[in-house]
């Protein structure tokens, strides 16, 4: 079996548990925070949504400087309404699928580096990199539940049954 097929079931897994919770956004929402040091639930949900998209950058492109030296910050317009952040959650996903899909085992134990302002800040090799992403993703979306608790959305079950959501899958 290939490397990357062993990410492309877990791409496939995590956009199913991703999707649900997105489905969830509340509209009109997206300045909302918990508190004053935390991230708005807006930008919060689009990091859910737009993560998968890392993973074809890191098959795409040997490097990502987001803040490269004498050029402009990476930014992105904001996903303001739920089918917005599900229609970049949709496409995201497909694009990494599709490097995935192009991606060999030989290319993914390459290096990839991740910069800031000129400086390298992380270097690993792909598949490494591909592994933290999905973790990243986890992370962000657990975030998520626990806003979506506090606004008083339903929580969705995601890897087994949530008050809100008795499945188990």
């Amino acid at each position: 079996m290939k490397i990357a097929e062993l990410f492309l079931s877990e791409l496939d897994r995590e956009h199913a548990r991703s999707k649900r919770a997105l489905e969830q956004v509340p509209e009109g929402k997206h300045d909302w925070k918990p508190h004053d040091r935390s991230m708005s639930f807006g930008y919060l949900a689009e990091i859910v949504a737009t993560i998968p998209s890392w993973v074809a950058l890191a098959l795409n492109r040997d490097e990502l400087d987001l803040n490269p030296p004498g050029g402009p910050a990476m930014k992105r317009e904001p996903l303001l309404t739920r089918e917005a952040l599900l229609q970049a959650h949709d496409k995201a996903t497909a694009d990494a699928r599709a490097a995935l899909e192009k991606a060999s085992d030989e290319h993914l134990m390459s290096p990839w580096r991740l910069l800031v302002a000129g400086k390298v800040v992380s270097e690993a090799p792909r598949h490494v990199m591909i592994g933290d992403i999905m973790n990243h993703l986890a992370h962000h979306r657990g975030q998520m539940t626990v806003y979506l608790r506090l606004l008083g959305a339903t929580v969705p079950a995601l890897y087994g049954p949530s008050a809100d959501d008795k499945r188990f899958d």
